[in-house]
């Protein structure tokens, strides 16, 4: 009788590294023939390598090298270049955008500038690394779903620290690296314009938040509790369904009235993962540029219920009768 597999008492195959399928004439090289990893393997798969970086990959890790070394430098000289208090206040430390008096225009280096230059090098690193993701996904003859799901964080990022501060008028709305610096920037924005609770897409955007890991977790619990009939095979069950698939689905449609299939559980996650991205992004967006108190456009829109007047209105002594000026 075959024993349950899950993921406390995997077997580990062991074998030559798998190198791949073959690569197009004028490629670079993948670097390294694959090593081998006990504890990696016993949470996936055991293989390190061959790894492929290719031109993309290089100058994505070099432009983005260059941004952390600007932003870690400045923190650094934040404290004085004092490596202890560098280690002891890293959560703390920050390199803040410009003021808004500059607009956008280019600022003094230590007035903004350096945090200019770091979010231009880091935008290309990203950028790059994009490129390589589709370019890789085509090599293989693979779909660019992972490629779009990057697009969609990359909104994201474009949308805080570029897409709205140029819609705004200034670099000064942008976020500083950091942290902790970070949350406070997310803190004081929300308190700013009138709480992004009452922000609809910011509503969305938790919504397929937690829906994502909500999905993940049930698709999760369904493949490990069917992998005893060969359920991680997930492309053969979606081809060819097989007792894994069947019982999966009886489960679900016993406890749920509905199931989703093999292959459509994974439409489902991404598109609710991708969509907390673009939501949260459009909800950013739109504050300040088209609606600068989310509160009283929530109240308008009967969106959210006016606070009532519970206690009186309380009146300015300085402007009562009798009071001299």
């Amino acid at each position: 009788m075959a024993d349950f597999q899950s993921i406390w008492t995997q077997v580990q195959a062991s074998g030559p590294a798998e190198a791949g399928v073959p690569q197009r004439p004028g490629a670079l090289p993948r670097e390294g023939s694959g090593i081998f990893n006990y504890w990696l393997g016993k949470i996936g798969n055991a293989q390190i390598g061959p790894i492929y970086l290719g031109y993309t990959g290089v100058l994505s890790i070099a432009f983005g090298f260059i941004a952390i070394e600007i932003i870690g430098l400045n923190m650094w000289a934040s404290v004085g270049w004092d490596p202890v208090q560098f280690v002891r206040q890293l959560p703390w430390l920050a390199l803040e955008p410009p003021p808004p008096s500059y607009g956008l225009n280019l600022p003094p280096m230590n007035e903004g500038g350096w945090w200019l230059l770091a979010g231009f090098f880091l935008t290309l690193s990203i950028l790059l690394w994009w490129v390589r993701t589709y370019r890789r996904a085509v090599e293989l003859g693979m779909g660019t779903h992972v490629a779009w799901a990057f697009a969609a964080a990359i909104w994201l990022y474009l949308v805080l620290g570029f897409i709205r501060p140029l819609a705004m008028g200034s670099w000064g709305e942008a976020v500083p690296f950091g942290i902790f610096p970070h949350l406070d920037w997310t803190t004081a924005f929300s308190i700013r314009y009138g709480n992004l609770f009452y922000n609809p897409f910011h509503a969305l955007s938790i919504v397929f938040l937690y829906g994502s890991t909500l999905l993940f977790a049930m698709h999760g619990a369904t493949i490990l509790s069917v992998v005893r009939y060969g359920g991680e095979r997930e492309i053969e069950q979606s081809t060819d369904r097989g007792t894994a698939a069947e019982r999966a689905a009886l489960f679900w449609r016993w406890t749920m009235g509905f199931n989703a299939t093999m292959e459509s559980i994974h439409r489902w996650a991404w598109w609710f993962a991708v969509l907390t991205c673009i939501t949260g992004g459009i909800g950013i967006l739109l504050t300040g540029t088209v609606v600068d108190n989310w509160y009283l456009w929530a109240v308008k829109h009967d969106f959210a219920p006016s606070y009532p007047d519970v206690y009186p209105v309380i009146q300015d002594p300085a402007a009562a009768a009798g009071v001299g000026q």
